[in-house]
């Protein structure tokens, strides 16, 4: 084990390096966002592609064996078949002594045009005012590239590696990571089996300064309510009256889902929410969270709740049920005397620790089929629930969190924000049930970086200082060992 003093002179060394460099870290993240890996959009496929071997290409100058996962091809709506990019699996080091950590991360990015409300070109990395704007610059090519710069400069100062690192990149997370859960689970009693930690850098801090350890996210389950009354559309002039209208049935079972509050009104649908302990209630009191700027960033003007603590427990660890929209309903500008014959609702429940899909599936149907009965409507209804993502849950206490906290520490001067995460993160929930390691998210991006909008950006500070912060994280992790 090394002493403290020889690790702060090795720290000192690993930053002093990735100052220096900091303009060739900025190049290389200029030459990835150039790519326009757009997954979504089967014409970008191939830049897909490309940019996957741009990324190979990288982990193979670090040294690093390369297996380039073919995971073969998939069929769009439309029919087309398109191939699918590879996985790449990459190693370096394989030193029994030390710990194994597995990074993983995306290089596919979000649709991005400079008609939609760019101030520069989406692809063309442009450093203003210290950010540096581009698609893909947060999410997710910066920490991948943070990560890789920070084993790159370990690797250039001729230093023993501290821990063996493992690589699980893909192109394919903003479509869904198709191909991704069948491929852990093919590896996991091989390229898994001897690592010990698992880490990802695909969110952001909750604050735009305050530095965040990420250790858990809510889950989603969609559902869709069918109402059907005939075969076709009817004219409410010689139908309006004399029938039941499949939407009053259908706004009838939306309105009975939530009241004003926000509380969901479907029985026994908090009975199995985890009870809040002592020790997480504690960890909301020292998050930074300001209430107004939240506000302002969404453009609302109140809350259901006044405190910080309120906003973050509902966004965090209580379910929340949000009506996305109906489909069949005339919704175009204008005025159309029709009934429709079809309309389906769409909504959706965020479930958290330990609500189980199958029974608030359940409670669902039940609730639905309960107040639908009560309407006397010859109508048919169906319920559905064609996706259902789990919660994910990590323990602050494990290893890899004191680990990832004393590297904020070092780095960033002050303890991070223990936050969890109200959108559903299926890669860390995937990683941790099929491998069953421990699972820690590490962001590197600020609030305000924009991910999926408009002038995305990471900071020239968060990027520069994030590399450093995995620098030192690398050598938390082999103190621990």
């Amino acid at each position: 084990i090394m002493s403290s003093s020889s690790s702060s002179m090795l720290e000192m060394e690993l930053f002093q390096y990735i100052d220096a460099h900091q303009n060739d870290f900025i190049k290389d993240l200029k030459e990835w966002v150039a790519v326009e890996s757009d997954s979504v959009q089967p014409h970008l496929r191939k830049e897909v592609m490309r940019m996957m071997a741009l990324a190979a290409d990288r982990l193979a100058a670090l040294g690093a064996t390369v297996n380039l996962v073919n995971l073969g091809s998939h069929q769009l709506p439309d029919g087309q078949v398109l191939p699918l990019p590879s996985v790449i699996l990459g190693e370096l080091g394989k030193d029994p002594q030390n710990p194994t950590v597995c990074f993983y991360g995306h290089v596919d990015v979000q649709p991005a045009k400079k008609e939609d409300g760019w101030n520069t070109d989406p692809y063309t990395l442009t450093e203003i005012d210290g950010n540096l704007y581009g698609r893909g610059a947060t999410d997710n090519k910066g920490p991948v590239l943070a990560w890789i710069n920070a084993v790159e400069t370990v690797r250039a100062l001729k230093l023993a590696l501290p821990v063996n690192f493992k690589f699980v990149i893909e192109g394919m997370e903003e479509a869904g990571s198709l191909g991704l859960e069948k491929l852990l689970e093919e590896e996991n009693q091989s390229f898994f089996s001897d690592v010990d930690y698992i880490v990802i850098s695909d969110n952001l801090w909750l604050s735009n300064k305050k530095p965040a350890l990420t250790y858990g996210s809510r889950g989603n389950a969609c559902f869709f309510v069918e109402v059907e009354c005939g075969s076709k559309d009817l004219h409410s002039g010689t139908f309006g009256g004399i029938i039941h209208e499949p939407l009053l049935d259908l706004i009838a079972l939306l309105d009975s889902l939530v009241d004003s509050t926000g509380h969901i009104q479907i029985p026994g649908i908090y009975d199995s929410v985890a009870a809040l302990t002592e020790e997480e209630r504690k960890l909301y009191e020292s998050i930074e969270f300001d209430l107004e700027e939240h506000r302002n960033n969404c453009g609302v003007k109140k809350f259901l709740y006044g405190t910080k603590e309120e906003i973050l427990l509902h966004l965090w660890r209580y379910p929340s049920l949000s009506i996305h929209g109906i489909e069949g309903a005339f919704h175009e500008p204008g005025i159309k005397t029709v009934i429709p014959a079809k309309v389906i609702g769409k909504f959706s429940i965020r479930q958290v620790p330990h609500m189980d899909l199958s029974v608030v599936k359940k409670q669902v149907v039940e609730h639905l089929e309960g107040v639908f009965s009560k309407r006397n409507s010859p109508n048919k209804l169906k319920v559905s629930m064609p996706l259902g993502a789990k919660p994910w849950l990590a323990d602050v206490n494990d290893l890899l969190y004191k680990a990832g906290r004393r590297a904020i520490r070092t780095v960033f001067g002050e303890d991070p924000d223990f936050i969890r995460d109200g959108s559903t993160i299926p890669v860390a929930r995937m990683f941790q049930t099929v491998t069953q390691k421990s699972v820690m998210m590490l962001p590197i991006g600020a609030a305000d970086d924009g991910e999926h909008s408009q002038n995305e950006k990471i900071s020239r500070h968060n990027y520069i200082e994030g590399t450093k912060l995995f620098a030192a994280f690398f050598l938390e992790i082999s103190k621990l060992h």
